[in-house]
């Protein structure tokens, strides 16, 4: 008999469990998401418009809105977001596959974590910012030296995710994968990963905000495109509704890369009996 037999046969004798129905709630519609930003716009718009607020250094969102839809217009908004998503993609895989790697190998062996895990809390704590001038004199202020500090970024919340939710399996799980004489993979693919999983896609998501926070300090590097250099050009020219533009534009790019990391991991997910499954 599997393992899978044993799980199902277990829920299956679990005494006078119901049926769970999902409930279909109007606020599960994505929608019920914008009605907080679009309150939040329309008052600010409302503010300028009567001044209460003054609309100098703090334009309504109509301004930001146009000047979104001139940047696209121009055709300097799809140049602008494609350099910054090409700069986080490649950031987030290298930062999340070392992070992914050294997290599983720390949490597995107990040796290695004594050997590496200090170390590695240590330069967690080094501010972002203190990599800059390190990566400029050993890259330049090219692509690598742009991608090399979002990587770091990225690296340290997989790496500390991965790490924990490893060290956090349940030794009764481990237990009865040897019990059934499981071999060291068949252990870490029946039992560990996916009892990690869930932590995982959680520090997937995390490294994948600070990359996007990374991307930012990253551009301020001799950057020429991207939308860190719209928030630059915007403040040495005195332009508040490009500088916002271009922090909404960040929010809204950066919510659909979350979006789209939970919609690719999902399927990896399905088995799991949660409380939110029946809500």
């Amino acid at each position: 008999m599997s393992l899978v037999d044993i799980a199902l046969s277990w829920r299956n004798t679990e005494p006078a469990r119901e049926t769970r129905q999902r409930r279909v709630s109007p606020f599960d519609h994505p929608i019920v998401g914008m009605l907080f930003p679009v309150t939040l716009f329309a008052a600010w718009e409302i503010l300028v418009r009567t001044g209460i607020v003054g609309g100098r250094l703090m334009p309504p969102p109509s301004k930001i809105l146009f000047t979104v839809y001139t940047l696209a217009a121009s055709g300097d908004l799809i140049t602008h977001v494609g350099a910054t998503l090409r700069r986080v993609a490649i950031g987030f895989t290298f930062g999340s596959l070392a992070g992914t790697a050294l997290g599983a190998l720390t949490g597995y062996s107990r040796l290695l974590a004594r050997l590496l895990d200090p170390t590695l809390q240590a330069l967690r704590a080094i501010p972002s910012i203190a990599w800059v001038p390190l990566f400029i004199l050993w890259f330049g202020i090219f692509e690598a030296s742009k991608v090399a500090l979002i990587a770091v970024g990225v690296f340290f919340p997989v790496y500390l995710g991965v790490y924990g939710a490893v060290v956090g399996v349940d030794r009764r799980i481990v237990e009865v994968g040897r019990v059934f004489r499981l071999s060291g993979l068949e252990l870490i693919r029946l039992i560990l990963l996916p009892a990690v999983l869930p932590d995982f896609v959680l520090a997937l998501r995390a490294g994948l905000g600070l990359g996007w926070m990374f991307v930012v300090a990253a551009e301020f590097m001799g950057a020429s495109e991207g939308l860190g250099y719209l928030l630059v050009d915007g403040q040495q020219l005195g332009k508040p509704d490009q500088i916002l533009a271009a922090i909404l534009i960040f929010a809204i790019v950066g919510k659909a890369t979350d979006s789209l990391l939970l919609i690719a991991t999902s399927p990896f997910l399905r088995w799991r009996d949660s409380h939110r499954s029946g809500i």
